[in-house]
Formats: C-alpha cells, sequence, structure tokens
C-alpha cells in the first residue's frame, strides 16, 4: 500500500491555504467570539478582498500595495455596507444579511455582464503573477517530503507571516479598553450601553476590523491557485466556524491550530479513503469519498462540542459555543 499522502496531509499544517483559513478565522473570532456579532457571511469578505486584489492588479493593472490597499478599502466599504443598517437591531439581523450578502457577491460576480471584469463563473488567472515576481526562491521542490514548491513556499512564508502579525493585533486591542468595551458588548450589550458607551459603534469597529482580516484572507486564498466564484460558498463559513470552536471561539491562537487540524483531519481522512477504495477495503465508490470525509470531520466536531465546547485552547470561564 502507497501512504505517501500521509506527509503530504501534515504538509497542509503549513500550507498558504491553511494560513488563509487561519487568518480569516481571527476575523471570525473578532466578530463572534470577542464581540458577539453572529456573522454567517465571513465568506463574502473573503470573496470581496479576493476579487478587489485580483482584478485591481490583473485588469487596472495596478502595483502589488494597492491591490492590497483596495483589498483593504473594499473590504471596509462591504463592513459599512452591511452593518449600518443591522447593528442597532438584534444580533440574529445580522446573520440572515451576511449570508445573504455574502450569496449577493457570489452570484453577482458570475453574471454574463460582469465577464469582462470578473470573469464570470469561469473566474480568473495570474492574479498572483506580481506577488509571484517578488519570490527569492528558485523553481524546485522544498521542505522533503512534504514536495512544496517554490510558490507556495513564498505565500506559506508571506501568509503566516501576516497571519502572526494578525494574531499580534488582536491580542493587543483584547488587552486594551477597547477589547474590555467588545467583551462586554458580548455579555450584556444593555450594561456598557448603560455606562455610557456607544455600543452601535464599537460593533462597527469590531466588524469592520473582522472583516478586513476576511478580506486579507481572501486575497490570500487566491495565491496558490486562480480565482473561482465558487470557492467562496455558504460551506466556507461553516469551514471557518467549524475550525474556530475547535481551536476555541475567544481565543487568539484557537485559529491557527483549528485551521492546521482541520486541513490535516480532511487530507489524511481523504487519503486513507482513497485507499481504502483502492484496495476494496471500503464498500464505497470514490464519489461517495469526498462527502465521507466531511461526514469524519462533523462527527469529530459533535464529539468537540458535546466534551470540550470551549474547543481546544478555550478558557470555561469564557464564553463558548452553546448548542
Amino acid at each position: 500500500m502507497d501512504f505517501n499522502f500521509i506527509p503530504l496531509a501534515f504538509g497542509e499544517a503549513i500550507s498558504p491555504t491553511t494560513a488563509a483559513y487561519a487568518l480569516a478565522t481571527i476575523g471570525l473570532v473578532v466578530h463572534f467570539g470577542f464581540t458577539g456579532l453572529v456573522n454567517f457571511g465571513q465568506a463574502g469578505f473573503m470573496a470581496i478582498g479576493g476579487y478587489a486584489f485580483v482584478v485591481t492588479s490583473l485588469q487596472f493593472h495596478w502595483p502589488l500595495p494597492f491591490a492590497i490597499l483596495a483589498t483593504i478599502v473594499c473590504s471596509v466599504i462591504f463592513a459599512f455596507l452591511l452593518g449600518l443598517p443591522t447593528l442597532r437591531l438584534r444580533a440574529d439581523y445580522l446573520s440572515i444579511v451576511t449570508i445573504a450578502a455574502a450569496e449577493i457577491v457570489r452570484l453577482s460576480v458570475k453574471t454574463p455582464e460582469l465577464t469582462g471584469l470578473t470573469g464570470g463563473a469561469t473566474g480568473l488567472n495570474g492574479g498572483a503573477e506580481d506577488f509571484q515576481a517578488l519570490n527569492p526562491f528558485p523553481n524546485g521542490q522544498y521542505l522533503g517530503p512534504l514536495h512544496m514548491t517554490a510558490s507556495d513556499l513564498w505565500a506559506a512564508i508571506c501568509g503566516w507571516a501576516l497571519v502572526l502579525l494578525a494574531c499580534l493585533l488582536v491580542w493587543a486591542l483584547m488587552r486594551s479598553p477597547w477589547g474590555r468595551i467588545v467583551k462586554g458588548i458580548r455579555e450584556d450589550e444593555d450594561a456598557v450601553r448603560a455606562l455610557g458607551k456607544n455600543v452601535f459603534s464599537y460593533k462597527m469597529q469590531a466588524l469592520v476590523l473582522g472583516g478586513v482580516l476576511g478580506g486579507l484572507a481572501g486575497a490570500l486564498f487566491i495565491l496558490p491557485r486562480s480565482l473561482q466564484p465558487d470557492n467562496y460558498g455558504t460551506q466556507l463559513t461553516f469551514f471557518l466556524y467549524t475550525i474556530m470552536l475547535l481551536g476555541g471561539a475567544t481565543t487568539i491562537f484557537g485559529p491557527l491550530l483549528g485551521a492546521a487540524i482541520f486541513w490535516v483531519v480532511l487530507s489524511l481522512s481523504d487519503g486513507l479513503l482513497s485507499l481504502a477504495v483502492t484496495n476494496h477495503i471500503l464498500p464505497i465508490t470514490s464519489t461517495q469519498q469526498g462527502p465521507i470525509r466531511f461526514i469524519i470531520v462533523g462527527l469529530a466536531l459533535m464529539l468537540l462540542v458535546i466534551f470540550r465546547p470551549q474547543g481546544i485552547l478555550g478558557k470555561k470561564a469564557e464564553v463558548f459555543f452553546r448548542a
């Protein structure tokens, strides 16, 4: 039997894709874990960031720094569009608006009228050319059995550096008076409002911060691949929630651990199922293999919620997922 998939699966723990998921989940932790904002549209922020980055760099030929700036600006605008009509209302309104807005973004970029700008349903290729032009590594395979290419290694280094910077920023903010206020909003926003704080303003600031992190994650997500609208479906947001609950919804470094475990488990289960199908160990087809690996992840999450609802790194004193 061929077990070459095992080192490749563990290599997913440091891949640029895992870094993108970790960065987007940090933004979700700011929203849900620390502020109590039920955002079901983080995939929309990632789509906005990915399209802003690729369209400005590929279609408008903007330099890399301006493409990154466009990613941030578009994410801020999207956060304001979502927050202004909803943040003064109950939390469930935000969840309805965000999940709908994410789907609106995904379906809008697929329309034939925008094909010349967004690539339509087929997406866009070559959005990371300016970024890869800065790659200092010569072509080849790196990290031994992990078989990481030069482009993936460069994207992984930059991606994880960005993730660590985001962790440092959120860690500093949550130890500041601003962080204590948003945590108070999570626990009892009426009490915070009674103390004279502008709850709406703090919620908007948290929504913008988490949205910008999601937008940058969307730009990071397309570095090793082409830009495809269907990559930003609703399932992406629920993957991020899985990662958040796995690592801990109120932790800074939980998203890093959760993203690594999520992708390693997915890759290992996929490899093991492929091995079982090839050697006729399990009575399933290769078509059934994909859904079954997500069933495995779902079962693991159910057990986690039952036996450790605060996540791997979470503390029971903090808020956690309540089934």
